[in-house]
């Protein structure tokens, strides 16, 4: 029980501190004085001493980011199947039979298995295909609360569900300007940012682990009990999926008391898992070609209710993507009132036939999204548009994968330039303030705004502008304020802001980085130079390209250049002693944590890392330097210079 309170205790002060620490270093406000945060601090770091526990995300200890070309493939110990399932509580009652077992959340994320070695996190694996994963340790480090370290010192492997709660992935849209660039649901957004190549984009995305199977224990005994293994790694500080110890009896009122819970879950959920706490039965049972038979899961049984579609809208965005929406007659759903769902692509609007009036069946995917089951009239008589419903002009619909979407082909359209401006006004790109989308709308609707350069000419149109509904002498100021500000930014918030697809915050930042916080450098950029940047791919360096070789973006681009200023910090150039040599590291490392390490600080040095020995390379990096390595023996053939770490620190006096 004391350890249980120790672990509250020190999740607590994690939390607090690194609220504390967000608010001070990016924020620039103080949530608590130093003399407090230091004793908190202090605090927290006895505790950590004191249990052998280290928390995932605990501000002592400082994790490092790391950038890999791309995840390690590895193959699982055991097959990781997946579960058979029932949506009737009755069949769950029935498979129990005198048994007891554990009824949890089937959480809706990605499947992670964690090894242990020595007290700290050893290894991450994803599920992958059940038989093969992808190797994603330093990802896994930097979650909100998987432990980097634990008091068991015997190699422990277990299997949990990563996951990104509903309300960090409403905050991650809503600092996205672009409604075509926001996420479509969590899962998507934590499968994605699990599997990042830089571990400092899966850091931002606040991904939590809840642990669901000790699947390795080395030399304890948990009496024949899943719930005694669960309870024993909640004592090694892993948030635990969680679960109802129940019976054949009691099986069916706890099903309903999940159900009654999902509306305030903040975890995303796709049913319950029941499994048998007696392990050895369940082992016994074995398992069927797909299915373990230890364990099933329920869904939930869909509440379809049956109306009549009134009609499809059509919605243009930034991309010219044209999205149909079905509109139909509001029926009640789980609770809440519904008149609305997304259609997703003209595939699927073909497929189930859909006409004005058709009688269609709807329903919550996963008791949140509403979606049409099934169309029960079947008589296709809606019409692709020809004409966009925004500017009037042709469309065209694109087919990619065997998935026919609809699209804008006119650059002029007005919702293009709406999306356009209001992702470029947005909090990441250039944080103009008093610019929504309506306000946008009246400002392209009356000519003042074409072009991005526009926006900082207002003055031109003060008295049209003042004569607007919503508009007076106050909320123009301040308008005029928020864009005086906007011209002193940062080259990638400006670049981010001119909506180039593909061209994220993350990988706006990336660029700038590589090219020097050049600009002029940048848009001058060969493919080549961008695919050898970490993170930047073939389509996105095809993006880049076709944006900076139109002469009607290279003519806005330098308008604007002329009206902003950037304030990037360059490094100076007495730290950039590497600057303009390029580095290959080979073997393992020593006075590093990883390579990965050892390329950081090349790069902070001004110096370049790539994977492979070239005519191009000055250094090989190998502590085995004699080794006949296929390497080692390019760098002897090329004349390039082997170094071992101790060399390489010497050449940077830092030894």
């Amino acid at each position: 029980m004391e350890q249980e309170k120790k672990l509250a205790r020190m999740k607590e002060l994690v939390s607090v501190l690194r609220e504390a620490g967000r608010a001070y270093y990016q924020e620039s406000r103080e949530l608590m004085g130093n003399y407090e945060y230091d004793r908190l601090y202090d605090e927290l770091l006895a505790l950590e001493e004191e249990t052998g526990i280290v928390l995932g995300g605990s501000p002592t200890r400082q994790v490092g980011y790391e950038i890999v070309s791309e995840l390690p493939k590895e193959a699982h110990e055991s097959p990781m199947l997946s579960l058979d399932k029932t949506k009737e509580p009755g069949a769950l009652a029935e498979w129990l039979g005198e048994k007891e077992g554990l009824l949890s959340w089937k959480l809706d994320g990605l499947t992670i298995v964690l090894t242990y070695r020595e007290g700290r996190l050893y290894k991450a694996v994803t599920r992958g295909n059940g038989e093969m994963g992808e190797v994603i340790t330093g990802n896994a480090k930097v979650f909100a609360n998987v432990p980097l370290s634990i008091s068991y010192e015997g190699e422990l492997v277990l299997r949990g569900e990563a996951v990104i709660r509903y309300s960090d992935f409403c905050k991650i849209n809503e600092e996205i300007g672009d409604a075509d660039a926001k996420y479509k649901n969590p899962r998507n957004l934590c499968s994605g940012s699990v599997r990042q190549l830089n571990s400092e984009i899966t850091a931002k995305r606040n991904v939590r682990f809840f642990a669901f199977s000790l699947v390795k224990a080395e030399g304890l005994d948990f009496g024949n009990s899943r719930e005694r293994e669960l309870v024993w790694l909640a004592g090694q500080g892993f948030d635990v999926v969680e679960f109802k110890r129940v019976s054949r009896e009691t099986v069916a009122q706890t099903v309903e008391e999940f159900a009654k819970a999902v509306p305030d879950n903040d975890f995303p959920s796709d049913g319950l898992v029941l499994l048998f706490d007696d392990i050895a039965y369940g082992r016994s049972l074995g398992r069927t070609a797909k299915f373990p038979r230890d364990s099933i899961a329920f869904k939930w049984a869909d509440e379809i209710q049956a109306t009549r579609l009134s009609y499809i809208e059509w919605s243009a965005s930034r991309t010219g993507l044209i999205n149909p929406v079905a509109v139909f007659e509001p029926v009640e759903l789980e609770g809440t009132t519904v008149s609305r769902a997304s259609v997703h692509n003209v595939s699927i609007v073909e497929a189930l036939k859909l006409g004005e009036g058709d009688e269609i069946t709807v329903y919550k995917a996963n008791m949140i999204i509403p979606q049409i089951a099934e169309n029960l009239t079947r008589s296709g008589s809606v019409k692709i548009p020809e004409a966009c419903p925004v500017c009037g002009g042709p469309t065209q619909i694109r087919e990619e994968n065997d998935v026919k979407s609809l699209y804008c082909v006119n650059p002029e359209c007005q919702a293009k330039k709406i999306k356009g401006f209001s992702l470029f006004v947005s909090r990441d790109a250039m944080n103009i303030d008093g610019l929504s989308e309506a306000t946008l709308e009246k400002f392209v609707d009356a000519g003042f705004v074409r072009e991005f350069s526009d926006l900082f000419h207002l003055e031109r149109h003060r008295e049209q502008i003042l004569s607007m509904d919503g508009f007076g002498e106050t909320s123009y100021k301040n308008l005029t304020e928020s864009l005086e500000r906007a011209k002193d930014t940062t080259m990638a918030r400006f670049l981010y802001g001119l909506g180039i697809p593909g061209i994220g915050s993350a990988n706006a930042k990336l660029l700038c980085r590589a090219f020097d916080y050049d600009f002029e450098k940048l848009r001058r950029g060969t493919k080549e130079e961008f695919e050898e940047i970490e993170g930047i791919g073939p389509v996105i360096a095809d993006s880049l390209l076709a944006y900076f070789q139109s002469e009607r973006n290279s003519v806005e681009v330098d308008r604007m250049l002329e009206l902003v200023t950037f304030h990037d910090e360059m490094p100076s150039a007495d730290e950039q002693v590497l600057d303009g040599k390029t580095f290959v590291i080979t073997g393992s490392v020593e006075h590093f944590a990883n390579r990965n390490e050892a390329k950081a600080l090349i790069e902070s040095l001004g110096g370049k890392v790539t994977g492979s020995v070239t005519a191009k390379t000055d250094y090989l990096i190998n502590n085995d330097s004699m080794s006949n390595s296929s390497k080692n023996k390019k760098a002897r053939e090329l004349g390039i210079p082997v170094l071992t770490e101790e060399e390489f620190l010497k050449m940077i006096k830092q030894e």
